[in-house]
């Protein structure tokens, strides 16, 4: 919305607070409550009449489930758990655990409890509020301006402004100015910024067909039913939950499905030159498919209930933005959908982003001294990424207001910590996922050990309770008394042989730890437990209710640690040039015995470390041992 009111005017202050979080979705939601959590005056503005938004319409996961190879296991990449355990306890998250499907949202229930904790935790809110200008003097953030004509005052400000920024939807020619269906975009924020020296670029994402469930023929589908087994995001012991589980199916393009898309491409404002930003890699649409992969017979769809009791499904697989007309038609092709009938169609959705090499760590930004950016306007993919980011930047901009040190997640501690440091340090050239294979320390980012590695920070900074700390606590104690009872009993040939005869494993020639016995590949602690009396009564001393989770942990440590051990030497080798101070203490450009490219992007990026410089596209090791030198190194 562009502003009408005079600025030159007397500018009414409506209300003073130490931070004024730009956006009600799930990021700006999450950063609110982290930073009234910590004690901070917290405003939140956000131009709908809810808070949530694409999460409240259920479209995917605000939180991506990780699996591991018997998609048991599940870890959150995006929150700490206390806001994940509100959520699950007013049942506004559900498990579809299958193959293809994980965490969904009942949408409904979500936006009431979003609604709830922003009141709980005293949240100044404002809805139906549009953003207008930053209000800055001597290139430091004082708060907001807003199309009402009154202004916030704030020491901090975090904008979380997904794709509404200039944002424009493509359903083949037809061009709506939108973030998303039937919301209006953003204007004048790019704008501001830009004139700021912001570097300001355009991205491209897409959104499949909604399908009304009573016109599919679902016996012409295949149902991906979910797991019997129930497991929780927390360990708190408190956390239950029952809901009704509903399935995903999957159907099949076919090649008269493929060749109606293909008629289409010319009003594929993909093809047509309609679109020239930059789009995502690994989420293509229907019609990218069709052209990469031209030799593919069939693509794999997965129709995914959008709620508990909706009829509306989410058409997994089928992201397009050609026009209306051609959608229907090609999905009749396909025998399930033959009579379809669809609620809206999928589009495709241009926005502003703005470089994210423009941020510290801290997503604070370089240009703007308490101006944070958190979300798709750093270049990201939404959801997950997001939230994760909204956590951090809410937790600085709390940490910065109280003249704290700032948090930063290290690469090696959590995948919010890869997620960031890439963006900040490469940038991105299409929208950026967080993926498992983003990490180098992959086994030291396992999902069984979340807890151990992230709740002393939390509690470090206030954001964990004592009684979950010490619930932690409880836990790591009783996880390594199992691990050395392991290491300290012995274990006789006579005794034993028998048991690993049945269990299908080489007996023992002489008496061995029961630590080198859990170490075989073929056997596990509770599959010797029944044949080793002092193990059982070990393992029954552990609390019930923690008992798996606690057997489990210590069984991955036995098993792994060999492995652990080797990448936490690695991890521990880089972090010593994480301590390595860089920025402000070298003149890039003088340094002639740096090339060319080094110096170009040592000035861009301005690494805080030189480590960091290292993870830069172009730094060779050469330049680092130069800048090592340079420091006395």
């Amino acid at each position: 919305m562009k502003n009408t009111f005079d600025f030159t005017k007397q500018i009414p202050i409506i209300s003073k607070a130490d931070l004024c979080v730009i956006g009600g979705s799930c990021t700006g939601v999450f950063a609110a409550i982290r930073a009234a959590r910590r004690g901070l005056k917290v405003v939140l503005i956000e131009k709908l009449n809810s808070f949530g938004g694409t999460a409240t319409a259920s479209l995917v996961n605000v939180w991506h489930s990780l699996y591991d190879t018997d998609h048991r296991e599940k870890i959150i990449a995006g929150l700490t758990e206390e806001v994940e355990n509100a959520l699950e306890k007013q049942d506004a998250l559900c498990f579809e655990e299958t193959e293809h499907a994980g965490v969904r949202f009942n949408s409904a229930r979500l936006e009431g409890v979003l609604d709830a904790l922003v009141t709980e935790h005293k949240i100044d809110a404002y809805l139906h509020t549009f953003y207008c200008d930053a209000w800055l003097e001597n290139g430091e953030i004082k708060g907001v301006h807003t199309a009402l004509g009154v202004d916030f005052k704030a020491k901090s400000v975090v904008l979380t402004a997904g794709t509404f920024l200039n944002g424009l939807m493509h359903i083949g020619r037809v061009q709506l100015q939108g973030g998303r269906v039937s919301e209006p975009a953003s204007h004048g924020i790019t704008e501001q910024l830009r004139e700021m020296g912001f570097v300001v670029e355009r991205m491209k994402t897409g959104t499949p067909v909604r399908i009304d469930g009573r016109s599919v023929k679902w016996e012409l589908t295949t149902p991906q039913e979910g797991e019997d087994d129930f497991h929780s995001f927390s360990y708190l012991p408190d956390v239950k939950r029952e809901l009704k589980q509903r399935s995903c199916y999957t159907v099949f393009t076919n090649p008269t499905t493929h060749e109606i898309l293909r008629n289409g491409l010319p009003d594929s404002p993909l093809y047509n030159g309609q679109i020239q930003s930059i789009g995502p890699r690994y989420c293509p649409s229907i019609e990218t498919k069709i052209v990469t992969f031209a030799d593919k017979q069939e693509h794999q769809l997965f129709l995914e209930p959008e709620g508990e009791d909706t009829q509306e499904f989410y058409l997994n697989g089928f992201s397009s933005s050609l026009p209306l007309n051609i959608q229907i038609d090609a999905l009749r092709t396909v025998p399930a959908l033959a009579d379809v009938q669809i609620y809206r169609p999928g589009y495709a959705i241009e926005y502003d982003f703005f470089d994210p090499t423009q941020l510290h760590h801290t997503l604070e930004t370089k240009l703007v001294k308490g101006l944070y950016f958190a979300g798709q306007v750093n270049g990201t993919t939404g959801y997950e990424e997001a939230a994760g980011q909204g956590l951090v930047a809410g937790i600085n901009a709390d940490a910065s207001a109280h003249g704290k040190s700032s948090f930063v997640l290290a690469r090696d501690e959590a995948y919010i910590g890869v997620l960031i440091d890439d963006l900040v340090t490469k940038g991105v050239d299409e929208p950026y996922r967080m993926f498992t294979s983003r990490a180098e320390y992959r086994i030291l980012l396992r999902q069984d050990d979340a807890d151990m590695r992230l709740t002393p920070r939390g509690y470090e900074i206030g954001l964990v309770t004592q009684e979950r700390y010490d619930l932690m606590q409880s836990k790591k104690s009783q996880r390594d008394a199992l691990i050395n009872f392991a290491r300290e009993f012995s274990i006789k040939p006579a005794l034993i042989n028998p048991a690993l005869e049945k269990l299908g494993t080489t007996p023992l020639k002489q008496g061995v730890k029961l630590y080198d016995l859990i170490l075989r590949p073929q056997l596990s602690i509770l599959m010797l437990a029944p044949h080793i009396k002092a193990l059982q009564e070990h393992l029954n001393a552990i609390e019930e209710s923690r008992r798996e989770e606690i057997i489990e942990a210590a069984e991955i440590l036995i098993k792994y640690q060999g492995y652990i051990d080797r990448e936490q030497l690695i991890a521990d080798k880089i972090r010593r040039l994480e301590g390595v101070k860089l920025a402000g203490k070298i003149n890039y450009a003088e340094i002639k015995s740096l090339s060319t490219e080094a110096r170009q992007k040592l000035e861009k990026i301005n690494p805080e470390t030189v480590a960091q410089a290292s993870r830069i596209p172009g730094i060779s090791p050469s330049d680092i041992n130069i800048l090592l030198l340079l420091l006395g190194r």
